[in-house]
């Protein structure tokens, strides 16, 4: 039987989220990387970090590659499927599997 999936909620999901940016502010190589791709800058970290459509954008490029996925995973100590499942948490995640 595969292991049940962790039961987070919104506030678990911005937890997480939180510390993908501590992780990517951390990092050389991660940085500039989001910086570029989301078209952020350092006051967009400092103003919005606590919004959620910002909290999310931080997920969708953690989740783009599965190294940095299982860095975080790592990191916070939970499995690599509760960053898919805490992006789907906060707002823009919701995904319709209807066929």
């Amino acid at each position: 039987m595969p292991p049940k999936a962790p039961a987070l909620g919104r506030d678990g999901a911005e937890a997480l989220a939180l510390q993908a940016v501590t992780l990517i502010v951390a990092d050389e190589d991660l940085l500039p990387r989001f910086l570029a791709i989301t078209g952020s800058g350092a006051d967009d970290l400092r103003h919005r970090i606590a919004d959620g459509d910002f909290l999310g954008a931080v997920l969708d490029f953690v989740l783009y590659d599965d190294a940095t996925v299982h860095k975080l995973a790592e990191a916070a100590g939970v499995g690599p499927e509760a960053v898919m499942i805490a992006r789907s948490k906060l707002p823009g995640g919701q995904m319709d599997w209807t066929p």
